[in-house]
Formats: structure tokens, sequence, C-alpha cells
């Protein structure tokens, strides 16, 4: 592996935190920012909740999908050429979206362009590891992650401020989204330069593919971060989900208030990942992961706790930040200590890290349309699925970690 600090200068960095920044955003954009427009989506469709929310399950359903796809494709491939097609794809989807005329193609849209969307995520971290290791990947990726964390912060902002504009609807986000892919796919083809060198790329076979899938899966250290993250941030989507309809519905809140407290976890999110980037080594951001995952559901104990007695709001939102804060931390170190001995097959190990909690995210996301009138499903899921996470990461992973060579 080459010096970072040689090989890549610091243009050359500013460059690369650009646009992996703008690449990883495309999943939190496409999750959070239609969020304020549920209930307006919702009766011009003539659909229920469930409907409604089964469009963003369809969304996190294709983006863990294309992650599986796109991941070993891009270990034999490179990583450039799966991105400019997945971008001109997604900029298409976006744009079916935005002219759906029912629930059904609107649900069908949406999991084509998170099928597309997948390619910058899983690419993004897959790059970051083609370049760096060590101490400096924790460093890069928890800036890179900082970035994408102002995305759910910003997106729902700009979906409520979309939605105030005269004459603008729901639609006009999706149009908005069509306009972002086609920024994206013009700044892959002009600045980013490919990353995975043509002796480092495996063979292009099914069987390659299924062997490499193989190694991982059976990896206990790897397999034990993924699923931690997996379970953990898979359930978070259940907040994602149902604080629309717990704000708005139960609490009262309007749109634009609804995107301020939402964004607001995206600081939660930020500081999270500030202090694992701050770790200064493997070893002490293994210690920080294990306080996380206690920290986590701890504070998923409380927002049930509250969701139970229907508490007041203020103290809701602080307990969902606290929980926010957590998963920074956890997304964060889980990918360092999962990928940092990856090398070659980073594509792949980074397909099942942001996978797993897409399809965990999947089956949560609905489940908190159980009561519309209680935002107990909602902390039942987030507690649950956080403790399954603490449970695992201290079975399946080791107490200490050693240094990457």
């Amino acid at each position: 592996m080459t010096d970072p600090t040689t090989e890549t200068s610091r243009p050359a960095q500013r460059d690369l935190i650009l646009i992996l920044g703008l690449l990883t955003c495309l999943g939190p954009l496409n999750i959070d920012m239609y969020l304020p427009g549920f209930p307006s989506i919702g009766h011009d469709f003539h659909a229920g909740e469930t409907a409604v929310q089964f469009s963003l399950t369809s969304t996190l359903i294709g983006l863990a999908l294309g992650q599986l796809m796109v991941g070993p494709f891009s270990d034999s491939r490179g990583r450039k050429g799966p991105l400019l097609a997945a971008m001109a794809l997604f900029a298409l989807s976006s744009l079916f979206c935005a002219i759906s005329s029912s629930i059904t193609a609107f649900i069908v849209a949406r999991f084509l362009q998170g099928l597309t969307a997948s390619a910058g995520l899983v690419l993004s971290r897959a790059v970051v590891r083609d370049v760096f290791n060590g101490p400096e990947l924790a460093r890069f990726f928890s800036r890179l992650m900082i970035i994408n964390a102002v995305a759910p912060m910003v997106a729902p902002m700009m979906g409520g401020a979309i939605l105030a504009l005269p004459s603008a609807t729901w639609r006009t986000m999706f149009w908005f989204l069509t306009g972002f892919g086609v920024v994206a796919l013009g700044l892959v083809g002009g600045r980013l330069n490919e990353t995975l060198e043509l002796h480092r790329r495996l063979p292009n076979s099914a069987r390659s593919t299924l062997e490499t899938f193989h190694s991982l899966l059976t990896d206990r250290e790897f397999i034990g971060h993924a699923l931690t993250v997996g379970l953990i941030h898979g359930g978070s989507f259940a907040y994602v989900a149902g604080t629309p309809f717990v704000y708005q519905d139960i609490y009262g809140v309007s749109p634009q208030t609804f995107s301020l407290l939402f964004g607001i976890n995206g600081l939660a999110l930020v500081g999270g990942s500030w202090l694992i980037g701050r770790a200064g080594s493997m070893a002490r951001t293994n210690t920080m992961l294990r306080a996380s995952v206690i920290c986590i559901t701890t504070a998923a104990a409380l927002i049930t706790l509250i969701a139970t007695l229907k508490g007041p709001l203020f103290l809701l939102v602080a307990a969902i930040f606290l929980y926010m804060m957590c998963i920074g931390m956890i997304l964060t170190a889980t990918f360092v200590l999962a990928i940092a001995k990856q090398g070659h097959r980073a594509g792949s190990a980074s397909a099942i890290l942001g996978s797993l909690n897409l399809l965990v995210g999947g089956v949560a996301a609905p489940l908190v349309g159980l009561s519309k009138t209680s935002a107990l499903p909602m902390g039942l899921v987030l507690f649950f699925t956080s403790l399954a996470g603490l449970l695992t990461c201290f079975r399946m992973t080791s107490s200490h970690q050693d240094e990457t060579p």
C-alpha cells in the first residue's frame, strides 16, 4: 500500500473529499429529503401510511442489493466505470420518481433509485480503503462521515424548504435529485481518478465473487463488526420512518419544525464521527466502539420509556440526539475496524458493511406504522436492535485490536 501522505497531495485530497462526500450523500439525500412530504404523498396517491413508508423500505432494499452487486463488481473492474454508469441511472430513476402516477409506480421507482444510489455509498468507502490505511484511514473516513452526517441534517430541511416554495410539491424534491445525479456524473467523469490498479483487481467470475463473500462471512472479527453496525444502524431506520408521523401527527409540529428537529441530529452524527477520528489508534477506536454500543442501548431504553409515558417532546428529542451521536461513533468505528485488513477486496467488504443495515432497516421501518397514536413501536424497535448489536459486539469481536501494518 502506498503512503497516502506522499501519493495524495493536499489538492488531491481536497478533490477526493469533495467527490466522495458528494457520492456518500446520495444515500441520506435519497432517504431523508422526501420525509417532510410523506403526508402529501399519501394524500396525492390516496395511500395509507404503511404504503408510503413502504416507499422507504423499497429504496432501502434497493440500496442493500445494489451494494452487494456493485461492490464485488468493482473489485474486478475498478471503481470509476461502475460509478459513471450508476450516476447516469440514478438521475434517470429520480426522474421516474418525479413523474410517477401511482403509489405502485412510485415504490418501484424508489427501488430503482436506491439500487443506483448504492454505488455512491459502497464505492466511496472502497476508494478510501484503496488510498489510505491505519490511523490515516480512520481520520479520512471520519471526515467523510462528518460530511455524510450533514446530509441527514440538511436533507429534510431542504425538503421542508422546497415544500414551502410557491407551486412546489413533493415531486419537486425528485426533480432536484435528478439534477444532483447529473452533477455527480460530471464530477466523477471529470475529477475522479481510478484508485484500484489492474494488478490489485480480483478475477471477474461468479466463483471468485462467491469465494470472496464466503471468506468475509466466515471471518468472525469482520462479520462481528458488520452485524453490530447492521443491527444498530438498521434499527435506526425505524426512527427515520417513524419521526415524520410521531413529530407531526402525535406532537403536532409543522413540516418545517420537523425538518429542524430531524436535522439537529446531524450534529450528533458529526460529533460521534469526529470523536472516532480523534481516537489516534485502532485499539482506542475499538474501546470507543464498545462504550458507544452500551450508550446507545441506554439511549434507546430512554426513548422507549418516554414513548410509553408520552413524555414531553424536548425529552424525546434529547434522547434521540444521544442515540444519534452513538450512531455516528458506531458507523465510523465499525467501518475502520472491519475494513482495515481487507485490502484488494474492499469493495466486497464495503458492500457487506453497507447492505446489512439496509436489509434490517427495510424490515424495521414499516413496524413503526403499527400504532398511529403512540411512539412506542419506534422506541421498541430502536431498543431491541441496539441490544442485539451490543450482544453481537461483545460476543463476536475482540476486546483488543492490532494496528494495521
